[in-house]
């Protein structure tokens, strides 16, 4: 098990509706910036599309936390490193969203969303 960050437009991310990052914007914004790059998926991948980005430009570390997957109008990071979650709050400014924890707790609160 691990613990969640989120980015997210909606009040909590766990909410079900609300205003979502879309697919393309997220696409969009990763081809743009030179700290991510989508990764492609297995060759024997047959189910719905996965949009997961590597933090390419993280320094080196002897554990997973890397990966920003978007997934049902959020973006979301298992157990990301202080690096990630600088990266995540750039993210969440430039798709005008917010980085919040599982438990609810915001990273960079003065961040607008909505």
């Amino acid at each position: 098990m691990g613990y969640d960050l989120h980015i997210t437009r909606r009040d909590d991310w766990y909410d079900e509706a609300g205003p979502e990052i879309t697919a393309a914007e997220w696409v969009a914004l990763v081809e743009t910036d030179p700290d991510l790059a989508m990764v492609p998926p297995s060759p024997d991948w047959s189910g719905p599309p996965q949009w997961i980005a590597d933090m390419v430009t993280h320094p080196p570390e002897g554990r997973m936390g890397t990966a920003l997957r978007w997934d049902s109008g959020e973006i979301r990071a298992k157990n990301p490193s202080e690096v990630l979650i600088g990266k995540m709050q750039q993210v969440a400014a430039a798709l005008n969203a917010r980085v919040q924890g599982d438990d609810g707790e915001l990273y960079g609160a003065d961040v607008p969303h909505g």
